[in-house]
């Protein structure tokens, strides 16, 4: 549930920091992209212990609770990923005016 509920709020963040930038908010979505990035650093951690029990010989159990919690967290980092970028240009944009 930790790599679910972390992968969440990531996404949640990153999505609200967009809309800041938006409106030309920049500092407010800086601030959403931290906590954004920290949220799914916690996510990202939960899934690496998963991965190294599993590689110490500890079988995971892949039920679809478990693809969830990895789709979950996959579409998250990407949306946080593509979100910075997207910042970038509304930047761009805001400088132009």
């Amino acid at each position: 549930m930790t790599l679910i509920a972390n992968a969440g709020d990531g996404r949640s963040c990153a999505f609200l920091g967009l809309a800041k930038a938006k409106e030309g908010k920049f500092d407010e979505a800086d601030l959403l992209l931290k906590k954004s990035d920290d949220a799914i650093r916690v996510a990202h951690n939960a899934q690496t212990e998963l991965l190294v029990a599993e590689a110490s010989g500890t079988k995971q159990e892949v039920g679809l609770l478990m693809v969830h919690a990895q789709d979950h967290f996959m579409t998250s980092l990407l949306a946080n990923e593509l979100i910075k970028e997207m910042i970038v240009l509304y930047k761009h944009s805001w400088e132009q005016k």
